[in-house]
């Protein structure tokens, strides 16, 4: 019989359609095989190219010398402008602000042909260091109030450029949807005296049947109420309101962590287009034990229709306990990428 589960964070309820329910490896993705180029002529973000991108913000070097590894520029096509003024203007029901923000295009990789499923840790670690790098940055910016790293791959996710990239985008507001988790944390944090992330993990933890991979310092699932196939979230288990809190230890776990369900999605799904966020405090809330980071990992596996953007509510067609399984069972060989 299908099932309604109410996403404990959020509140909002996900429909379990067990009646038209698939199986996991109904999902796979048979695209026709693609020699994909390390280096592409007219592609911006390859090695050489440099002089195509906006002015660079920063980059990694490899060690001993040669290309960089990870590079990060202004994105030529930024949704917000650091020259301007954030300036509110407010009339009867009209509201406005000056577009201010930044806009960063993080360059992955120098190697066109790469993908984070088969980079090296050591070469995600060092990816990660820059998320933080540039994450610390911007949260000392009065101006700032939050900062969004996200990754679109494949078409479908979003990605106009082949390339392997993540972007950033930092705001001089709030959304309202990001404020409105944050209440919930507050509210149940009031209520019960913890953090809900805390008991969430704990519980999982406990009754391991979604959990996908658990170290020592991460642990990946598959939720209880998850909203579409495959949804994978990866939860630091120390409790940390900020992503720029993490410490040196758990960059390196973390690397592995993310290559490793990346690793699975990218073998066991063939390659699905896919969207992860970092979903961390913005800057005024750095420090509080309502909130707790994380990463989430949505692979595109499904479209949105008319009854989603009507109530609300998504309807999943995979037991997360099923995908969970599924993912569990994909066996990831060591990662062979530069690094």
């Amino acid at each position: 019989m299908p099932e309604l589960r109410q996403n404990y964070f959020t509140k909002e309820w996900v429909i379990i359609a067990t009646e038209r329910a698939k199986r996991p490896e109904d999902l796979v993705m048979h695209r026709p095989a693609k020699v994909v180029l390390p280096f592409v002529e007219s592609c911006p973000f390859c090695a050489g190219n440099e002089n195509k991108t906006p002015p660079e913000v920063m980059r990694v070097p490899t060690n001993g010398g040669g290309p960089w590894q990870v590079r990060v520029v202004a994105n030529k096509f930024a949704a917000l402008s650091p020259d301007v003024q954030p300036t509110r203007s407010i009339h009867r029901s009209r509201r406005s602000m000056g577009g201010f923000g930044v806009h960063d295009v993080i360059i992955d990789t120098p190697d066109h042909a790469q993908t984070i499923a088969t980079m090296s840790d050591a070469h995600i670690a060092n990816l990660l260091r820059v998320y933080k790098s540039r994450y610390d940055a911007l949260s000392l910016d009065p101006r700032i109030a939050h900062v969004t790293i996200f990754k679109n791959h494949g078409g479908d996710a979003g990605a106009s450029l082949e390339h392997p990239h993540s972007q950033l985008i930092a705001t001089p507001v709030i959304s309202h949807q990001v404020r409105e988790r944050f209440q919930q944390a507050l509210n149940h944090y009031d209520e019960y005296g913890e953090c809900m992330f805390c008991q969430f993990l704990e519980e999982e933890i406990q009754e391991p049947e979604r959990v996908v991979l658990l170290t020592e310092h991460f642990v990946a699932l598959e939720q209880y109420a998850s909203p579409s196939p495959f949804s994978t979230p990866i939860y630091p288990r120390r409790h940390m309101a900020s992503f720029g809190d993490i410490s040196a230890t758990e960059i390196a776990d973390l690397a592995r962590v993310l290559r490793t369900v990346l690793a699975k999605l990218y073998q066991g799904l063939g390659n699905p287009d896919f969207n992860f966020t970092i979903r961390s405090a913005p800057a005024e809330y750095v420090g509080v034990k309502h909130f707790h980071w994380y990463i989430s990992i949505i692979p595109r596996l499904t479209r949105v229709a008319g009854f989603e953007l009507g109530s609300g509510m998504f309807i999943n067609t995979v037991l997360p306990e099923a995908a969970a399984e599924f993912l569990r069972k994909v066996k990831v060989e060591m990662a062979v990428g530069a690094g």
